[in-house]
């Protein structure tokens, strides 16, 4: 229906619905664990463009509910440009009830509060925003641009603003040596931080990103194997109580083991799932069958 400018990347609940590429590329693009858009350079694409791809997406999908704009973070456009998109979005598509795309922590401190309520306004409820970890000491590591209080102010404005917000950490970026520092500073900043939901990545290193991320690390990298995946999945539930319940997902493919529920409710039952498959009575997910 659509000639997307490949890869194209959107998250796991949104593989049902509308992708409209209003960027390509990521206006950051340096976290080195990530290679989702090493091979492409962050642009804005012409209004006319993007309206081009709405018009054939409604001839095809006129009842569309949902919209994903793409790639790696639409937020960085500015208010007006993604408010006019918006409103395109809302004439073509008379059933829409929900825009979301990916967000990084310095182009939510670029808009205000009231530019994100009019945002919301148009139908922009739902921002994936990658925290990957709550530890000063392994945001700096991977290069993330921030830090956990500029993570943490991001997501009290989101939610100041009345958007959704998704949060994603990534289990085993601190490796074997710093997973409690990784692990322990990430519940530190959700226990205190408004989240609608948390989710799960496994790391995984593309073999294109791997020397860049070492470099960055500073110091030798000792992988997490799954049982010290396990462990940080673990700690993290064990001990997450955010300031407002959470819905909990680890249902990413990159996950050695997915799993669903509500925080702090269903508590106890995750951890009785991944007690079940330290013990061996559980098997995981086989490596063959993950991936970003």
């Amino acid at each position: 229906m659509l000639d997307y400018d490949m890869p194209l990347y959107r998250p796991p609940s949104e593989g049902n619905n509308l992708i409209i590429q209003a960027t390509l590329g990521c206006s950051f693009n340096q976290c080195s664990f990530c290679s989702m858009y090493k091979d492409k350079t962050y642009q804005q694409r012409p209004l006319e463009s993007v309206f081009a791809d709405i018009d054939r997406a409604a001839s095809g999908w006129p009842g569309a509910t949902r919209v994903f704009l793409a790639d790696g973070d639409a937020l960085a456009l500015p208010s007006r440009q993604l408010l006019r998109i918006l409103q395109y979005l809302g004439d073509a598509f008379p059933h829409l009830t929900r825009v979301s795309c990916y967000a990084t922590p310095a182009n939510i401190r670029r808009k205000t509060i009231a530019e994100l309520e009019q945002l919301r306004e148009h139908r922009l409820t739902l921002l994936y925003f990658g925290i990957e970890s709550g530890s000063d000491l392994i945001l700096k590591k991977i290069t993330k641009g921030a830090t956990s209080r500029t993570i943490r102010d991001s997501m009290q404005k989101v939610r100041d603003a009345g958007v959704k917000l998704s949060s994603t950490v990534v289990l085993g970026l601190g490796g074997a040596v710093y997973w409690r520092e990784h692990i322990d500073g990430t519940i530190a900043l959700l226990n205190t931080a408004p989240s609608t939901y948390v989710s799960t990545l496994q790391l995984y290193l593309e073999p294109g990103v791997r020397q860049e991320f070492a470099r960055k690390f500073g110091e030798p990298f000792k992988k997490q194997d799954d049982r010290g995946i396990l462990s940080e999945l673990e700690r993290l539930i064990s001990k997450l109580n955010p300031p407002s319940p959470v819905i909990f997902r680890s249902n990413h493919a990159s996950n050695a083991l997915a799993l669903a529920g509500n925080l702090p409710r269903d508590r106890d039952r995750l951890l009785a799932d991944i007690h079940r498959v330290q013990s061996g009575e559980k098997g995981i997910r086989p490596a063959f069958l993950r991936g970003l």
